[in-house]
């Protein structure tokens, strides 16, 4: 590997970057700017939009010089007749994903280092030494590709992820005094099957409601409806993205990060809402049913998690009250 190689252009491509993507791959974007500190980097979406461009643009101020989105890259074969984006060129392209004929189109676009898991490598520029074992963990495997890249060692990198005005937002929120718990009842959309049983989160947060504890729902758009019926049920719980809706202003994702970190403990399905508020550091107990968790857990503080599996099912409702109970206690004890 050569330490030495010094682009001044870089291409990062992915497919598409949801919320729970775009956070767990925080680390390699901190890591690829800190490994380049004086590159131009541009991150491509290939098939979809990124939450870079959008929801998450302020994390990536100052780390991605342009995001480029659904730019209809890489899923034709007729792109290998082309050059993609207009024949522009890099010093170095990163290829995040594994696809092979994703793999062949981008290497229509010119570079002087390409670097690709796809095919064991077969495609990359640089190879891994012999005996390589890839990672379980995404973000293991693309900090991977940046330390080949670069020919030097690179670690995961905690970082604060949110700005100052989501901050404030949630202190007002969520003042300190109260022992705030949270829970993330929702999933994302057409993935109810990853929903725990929403009467289940209600019996929870009546057990800490019952413990001195502040329960507090984490409710997005898809769940904004529950609102009313979850008041109901447990009056003593905070609705923080619904509070601050009634206000007139808008809640975007790194307000519950924000939020996240002034809560003691958290309870959340496998979502996108549970990779934001693991990114506030919160300690989480995180519920998997369909999913493979081992590929992308939450980058919580302090992290358990309960699996359906272990329930010999892959049904979200296999999984116990008191299970998830005992588990959060465990982490507030902790904590305290």
């Amino acid at each position: 590997m050569d330490s030495s190689f010094a682009p001044r252009t870089v291409l990062v491509y992915v497919g598409l970057d949801l919320i729970g993507d775009a956070l767990m791959k925080m680390p390699f974007v901190v890591a690829l700017r800190e490994t380049y500190p004086q590159a131009r980097i541009t991150w491509l979406a290939g098939k979809g939009r990124t939450v870079f461009k959008r929801e998450l643009a302020p994390l990536v101020e100052g780390r991605i010089d342009e995001v480029i989105e659904s730019a209809g890259i890489g899923s034709d074969w007729r792109e290998l007749l082309r050059r993609p984006l207009d024949g522009r060129g890099f010093d170095l392209l990163i290829d995040t994903q594994r696809r092979l004929l994703t793999t062949l189109i981008l290497r229509r676009i010119p570079a002087s280092r390409f670097v690709s898991g796809t095919a064991g490598f077969a495609l990359s520029d640089i190879r891994p030494p012999a005996g390589y074992r890839r990672p379980t963990t995404m973000i293991r495997q693309i900090l991977d590709l940046v330390e080949l890249a670069s020919g030097t060692r690179v670690e995961e990198t905690r970082l604060q992820m949110h700005d100052a005005g989501s901050g404030e937002a949630a202190a007002l929120l969520l003042p300190d005094g109260p022992a705030h718990v949270g829970f993330v009842p929702g999933s994302s959309v057409g993935r109810a099957n990853k929903r725990w049983p929403l009467e289940r989160y209600v019996e929870l947060a009546r057990r800490q409601a019952s413990r001195g504890r502040v329960p507090v729902f984490v409710l997005g758009p898809e769940e904004a409806s529950w609102h009313g019926d979850l008041a109901l049920q447990v009056p003593q719980a905070r609705f923080p993205l619904q509070e601050h809706a009634a206000s007139g202003r808008r809640a975007g994702p790194l307000l519950t990060v924000a939020l996240a970190s002034r809560m003691r403990a958290a309870v959340s399905n496998d979502s996108g809402g549970g990779h934001l508020v693991a990114a506030g550091g919160v300690p989480l107990v995180s519920l998997w049913g369909p999913s493979v968790m081992e590929k992308a857990p939450p980058q919580a503080s302090r992290l358990v998690t309960i699996l359906a599996r272990d329930y010999g099912s892959t049904s979200m409702d296999a999984i116990p009250v008191d299970r998830v109970d005992d588990a959060l206690e465990a982490l507030l004890a902790a904590e305290a």
